[in-house]
Formats: C-alpha cells, structure tokens, sequence
C-alpha cells in the first residue's frame, strides 16, 4: 500500500497539538478522525513545530519530522517507534547541548531512522541508541556502566544513524548500547573522549558498523561486549589514539565479548597528539583485542600506528580465545602484531593467515600461530616491546572542528525512512582491502 505523506498545515498542526498535549507525546495518543487513516505526515521546524522536540513529540509512527536550517540547542529524546529525524542540511542542522546536556538526540523506540545532522558539544554523548531504562534516564551503576544489578537485559529492537556529524562530546559521538538489529553508516565522528563510535552490551548484535569516518578521538570505535552478528566494515579509523578496540568489560553486562568481524577498514596513524585522552592511556594502537574471543580480521589496513598494528591481550580474568588474523596488510608499524597476555589468561587458538607483515611479538607468530590453531589448541604465545610514551591529551572541547561533509540524498524530498526489523549483514567474502585513500575527502587527517 503506498505511502501518503501530507505536508502538515496550520490547521492540522493545532490538531495534533490538541492530541499530543492528551496523550504527553509519547506515541500512545489517537488522531482517528483527525488525519486520514493510514497517512504519514511530515512535520517541519520550524514552521509547523518550533523545536526538534515539539516535533517529534506530535509525531506518530511513520511519520518524517525535517528540521530546517538553523542551530538548535535542545535534547531530543524520541520514544515513538519508526519517527525519522532529519534534516534539509546535514552541516547546516546543528543540535548543540552548549555543554548544558548529557545527549543531543536519545532513541528510545524501535525503528527510528537519525539522519544528516551535526550533533555537537554535548557532555556525554551525541546520540544515544538504547534500550536501557537507566541509560536513558542517564543513571550509570555503581560500577560507572549501565549496570542494572540483576535486571534482564532491555533490547531496543532496530535502527539507522545515516549520514550523521557527531564532534566534540564528552564521552562518546555515536552511542549504541543494548540495542540490536540496527546500523550506523555514512557518518563522521570527531572530539569523542571516549571514543567516536561505540557499541556495547548486545549478543547477538546483528549491527553494521560501515563506511564512516572515526577520527580525532581517544579511540575511534570500540565494541564492548558486543558480539553475535557485529560487522565493523569499510571504515575510516585514522589519526585517533586508537583505531578500534574489541573488549570485554565487567561495567556491562553479556561478558564475554565474542563473535565480531572486522573487516576492509583504514587503520591507520593512531597517534594524533591532539584529541582527548582516554583513562586508559591507550595511545599509537591500530586494533585492540583485550579480552575479545572468536573475532575474525580480515582484509584491514593498518598503517602508521607508532605503537602496534593490532594487540591481542586478556584482562585480568578474561582470556582472549579463537581471534583470526587473516589477510591483512600491516605497513610502517612500531610492531605490526603484538601478543602480550597476562600470566593467568593466555588465551588458545588465536591464529594468523595471509598477512602481509614485518614484525610480530613473539618473533614468528605467523609460523608458530599460523590458522588453522594446531589441534589441542595450546596456549598462545606472549611476549614484551618497548612501547611509546603517549603525550598528554587535550580537552574535547578544543579539538579541530570537522569540514563539510556528504549529504543524504534529496533529504528535503525523500519520505521518511523505513528502517528494516533486521538489517542486511554484510557478506565478508565481497569486503575488499582498501586503499589508502579510503573516505580521504571527509577526513582532516590525511593518511602517509
């Protein structure tokens, strides 16, 4: 059946605000005999809604709420399912918290579609994708995480963040946290103190990580628990103190992390000096494996980290197991691979294939550790470097404003966007090595 989309009058405006204003915005609200049945209405800021919020607030499923030109300083929370967010410019659209608001745009509801805005300045996060009760009402654990004792985990069932700029927030740009069946793509993400894009706490995910640019963060993209169908796939992780890291981590729940693939991404120059320094200290690292188990690598480019390429490590209790490095190329390195494990958990099984490289720690990894694992799967070897000194860090506030970027296509004339239950995942086999040159033109850091 297809799609009616009216242009919402003053008329019906004054209409929808009668039954928001009954129903609190939340979704739960009727307009039968007030907008024909089965139509999808789009609502304008600011002529038919003067903020972000009072539009998304009159919006029923299905609907698209475009926002104009304009800078906004608001917090958009969205809790009606299948709402499209977006706006006629995604750099002249700019949601900005002025470092007054944790979040510049939390999604609450299944099947909501942010598209081709900035978000900016916010002291958590740019935009938050949850279904966590504590998360969006902002209230972390006693561990720093979203830790909801022994509550079960709350799924947000599907989503899109497409063609988003996400820049100078306090922890982190893109937030995906106990959420499934979703994607982020086409977006840039900058000044992330945490890190730029970050997925957390899903099993099985089935989330898409793809063609994004990550830079000028502590690290680009981190996946924390997060496993089961979780593609990171063709995207720019360069000029950030880390590339990308797979973790597992007691402040979330679903440990251990297991079961992404990482694959066809620039890895590359992990040492920028001026971006925001994360707890850790990390610094010079292309990828990180700290506790992750049965991740596949392949075909990645990893260039230019002064510390390492990629490190498999443990944590204190949580071996790394079954991780394939397969088909890469490493270049310019301080090591290309390095493996360095805790006493207690070494880890079994992590293997390399078909790499290009030049050095490893322990010597001979791609010999001794060659995939498919000998049988028995015995522990894997580690070893020691002598590793950089990371400079100190500067607050994300101060760190370079990103230049423009590409638009969505015809966004002040598509409909709203239909966000599918369960996204395409992407088959590894297609997912080529990329060039150097991988999204260059929406980058500041250029690549040697």
């Amino acid at each position: 059946m297809p799609r009616l989309a009216l242009r919402v009058t003053a008329a019906v405006l004054g209409t929808l605000a009668l039954v928001a204003g009954c129903s609190g915005g939340d979704g739960g609200g009727s307009d039968k005999g007030r907008r024909p049945a089965g139509a999808h209405v789009t609502i304008r800021v600011p002529s038919d809604a003067p903020t972000i919020s009072a539009a998304v607030a009159l919006a029923r499923p299905g609907d698209l709420v475009l926002v104009a030109a304009g800078v906004y300083h608001e917090s958009v929370r969205i809790r009606t399912p299948r709402v499209t967010l977006r706006g006629v410019s995604r750099d002249e659209v700019v949601i900005d918290g002025r470092l007054q608001q944790p979040n510049g745009v939390v999604v609450a509801a299944p099947g909501v579609a942010v598209e081709n805005l900035t978000v900016r300045n916010n002291t958590q996060n740019g935009v938050l994708v949850t279904g966590s009760p504590a998360a969006v009402a902002g209230l972390p654990g006693h561990s720093g995480g979203y830790d909801t004792g022994d509550e079960p985990v709350t799924f947000l069932k599907s989503f899109l963040v497409s063609y988003v700029t996400a820049t100078r927030n306090g922890l982190y740009g893109i937030y995906v946290f106990s959420a499934q069946n979703g994607v982020v793509e086409h977006s840039y993400a900058s000044g992330g103190a945490d890190s730029g894009i970050y997925v957390g706490q899903c099993k099985p995910c089935r989330v898409v990580v793809r063609d994004n640019v990550a830079e000028l963060n502590a690290v680009g993209y981190e996946g924390t628990n997060a496993g089961g169908d979780m593609y990171v796939v063709g995207n720019r992780l360069a000029g950030n103190r880390v590339g990308l890291t797979t973790d597992s981590d007691h402040q979330e729940k679903l440990l251990p992390q297991r079961g992404a693939v990482v694959a066809g991404n620039l890895v590359a120059d992990n040492q920028q000096a001026r971006t925001p320094q994360q707890a850790d200290g990390g610094w010079g690292i292309g990828i990180g494996v700290d506790g992750g188990s049965d991740d596949v690598f392949v075909r990645n480019r990893v260039t230019g980290n002064a510390d390492a390429g990629l490190v498999v490590t443990a944590t204190a209790d949580i071996p790394a197991d079954g991780n394939r490095i397969t088909d890469n190329t490493f270049a310019a390195n301080g090591v290309d691979v390095g493996w360095t494990f805790p006493t207690a958990t070494r880890g079994h099984g992590n293997c390399l294939h078909g790499n290009v490289l030049h050095s490893t720690v322990p010597a001979r990894l791609a010999v001794t550790a060659s995939c498919p694992p000998a049988a028995g799967t015995s522990l894997s070897p580690s070893g020691t470097w002598s590793r950089p000194s990371p400079p100190g860090g500067i607050p994300f506030t101060d760190v370079a404003p990103p230049g423009p970027q590409p638009q969505f296509p015809d966004a002040a004339t598509a409909g709203a966007t239909a966000v599918p239950a369960v996204p395409v995942l992407p088959d590894v086999a297609d997912v080529p090595l990329p060039a150097a040159s991988l999204l260059a033109g929406n980058a500041l850091v250029q690549v040697s």
